[in-house]
């Protein structure tokens, strides 16, 4: 986990991942590889997650046992590709299926029923434009892909005992390294646009919701006139608009003094007893249009088979209750000072973890995807950097900038190809100006055009390997069971002489 920020050791994700994978090769049998991929998962999960500890307790143990179940098929691929004697099919065969059974548990933990895609491998690379190139063409797959290759083909040429094969694996090693900087030398440049400024509102930290309103209409309105828009992190309000008629005008009000529209973010319970979080757009006439919050952080925000996992709440900060979730991701429509409509795709926190949802709002037009967020509860930790970074994956992937805006930190901006443009972390309390060069709407990425056929041809490549693999231990049962057969026929054979 070293490879993901607050560390950013990321050169670390190319050859971390051998000490696993030899352990798993060296297992005395598949079913104790199995074994230790499970127990690598689980610990791969909860090193990169353990900062929920204090929020959903022994539940975090939970998740990562359960999901770390995944990775047997990992442990597996290594050790029926790589165990001794690796030769040179063998070796060929483990560069394409060790990868792609990587692939295949990180693409099935993404769905939200599981939980989501938090600490994807190929997010470590987020300070990599040249790495990053991958994203645009196969998503964060992709380098996730290059990078469990790369590892594995060193593993290929440390344990293999011919020279040819291991000079296989370092050719492999290298071309999985390459591929980065090959897919951004290949890459259309992205098409110039519009200048646009977004000014991002960190109040800083604060549990009384009256204060944080307050912060954040001071800290809007010293930056009066020099934004096309301003955005508020997660959260930000803490009230139902609907409800308070005098809030609403006093964001209106605002929203004339500074010259711009403001996007600021419900986090309120409504007349029926439902709480939501709701981006909401306010102009100077008025509330313009609203997104609800989709897909919801486990046990922060909701507890899966609540009437069973309920006890949690009891003994950790667990969520007392369900959000209520929205009904997908959709774009909103801004009037910019200058009276230029812009289309924006407005996402909510953890949502910044799911690449099928930028690329639902690029693909409507979203000029540049804004994330809002809050992060107060993780302060002191790893997740405000880890949140923040995953937002120039989402740029590569879409080729829009990006943007997030966090109550506490961190907030941050990155161009078309998620270069970094600005970043506050969680000591900062102000507002980032970050001035953007916006594509045109009609411009695609490769990944926007093709979406998710990387994992989809990893999960064809691990079936086809698990298929082979039982075929071949089919065979090799009728075999053992012909040559157990052979002694007993021998026996029954009639030896007497004649006479």
């Amino acid at each position: 986990m070293l490879a993901f920020p607050a560390v950013n050791l990321e050169y670390l994700a190319w050859v971390g991942l051998v000490p696993g994978l030899a352990v798993m090769r060296a297992a005395p049998t598949r079913r104790e590889a199995a074994v230790r991929g499970w127990w690598f998962g689980a610990g791969y999960l909860l090193t990169a997650m353990y900062w929920l500890a204090p929020n959903i307790g022994p539940a975090l143990l939970l998740v990562a046992v359960v999901m770390g179940c995944l990775w047997t098929v990992v442990g597996v691929a290594a050790w029926s590709f790589l165990h001794p004697p690796v030769t040179a099919a063998r070796a060929a065969a483990a560069f394409a299926v060790v990868p792609s059974c990587w692939l295949t548990t990180e693409w099935i933990r993404s769905w939200q029923g599981l939980g989501g895609p938090w600490a994807v491998l190929g997010a470590s690379q987020w300070q990599h434009p040249a790495v990053l190139a991958l994203a645009g063409v196969g998503g964060v797959w992709l380098i996730s892909f290059a990078l469990v290759a790369s590892n594995t083909a060193l593993l290929i040429a440390l344990a293999a005992k011919r020279s040819a094969v291991r000079l296989g694996g370092i050719a492999g090693a290298l071309a999985a390294v390459a591929a980065g900087p090959v897919a951004l030398a290949l890459a259309a440049p992205v098409p110039a646009g519009q200048p646009l400024t977004i000014a991002l509102v960190q109040p800083g930290l604060t549990s009384n919701a009256a204060v944080r309103l307050q912060r954040n209409e001071q800290l809007t309105a010293s930056r009066a006139g020099r934004a096309g828009l301003f955005v508020w992190g997660e959260s930000s309000v803490g009230y139902d608009l609907t409800t308070h008629p005098a809030l609403l005008a006093s964001i209106e009000h605002l929203s004339a003094r500074a010259r711009a529209e403001v996007l600021v973010d419900q986090d309120a319970t409504n007349p029926a007893g439902a709480q939501s979080k709701q981006a909401t757009l306010i102009s100077a006439t008025g509330i313009k249009g609203s997104y609800v919050k989709t897909r919801l952080v486990p046990f922060g925000e909701y507890i899966p088979f609540r009437s069973v996992l309920g006890w949690l709440t009891k003994i950790s900060r667990a969520a007392p209750r369900n959000v209520v979730p929205g009904t997908g991701a959709h774009v909103l429509h801004v009037t910019l000072p200058d009276g230029r409509p812009l289309t924006i795709g407005v996402l909510i926190c953890f949502e910044s973890a799911f690449p099928d949802m930028s690329r639902v709002d690029a693909d409507h037009g979203a000029r540049v995807i804004i994330y809002q967020t809050s992060d107060s509860t993780f302060q002191n930790s790893w997740e405000p950097a880890q949140h923040a970074a995953l937002s120039a994956v989402r740029a590569a992937e879409t080729g829009r900038p990006v943007v997030q805006a966090a109550l506490t930190g961190d907030s941050a901006a990155f161009d078309a190809r998620g270069r970094t443009l600005a970043w506050a972390g969680t000591g900062y309390r102000g507002v980032l100006l970050v001035h953007l060069d916006l594509p045109p709407a009609w411009y695609r990425t490769p990944f926007d055009q093709i979406g998710d056929v990387v994992p989809w041809t990893a999960v064809a490549i691990a079936a086809l390997a698990a298929l082979a693999g039982l075929r071949r231990e089919a065979s090799s049962r009728r075999r053992a069971r012909g040559q157990a057969m052979a002694p007993a026929t021998e026996s029954l054979t009639d030896t007497r002489l004649p006479g």
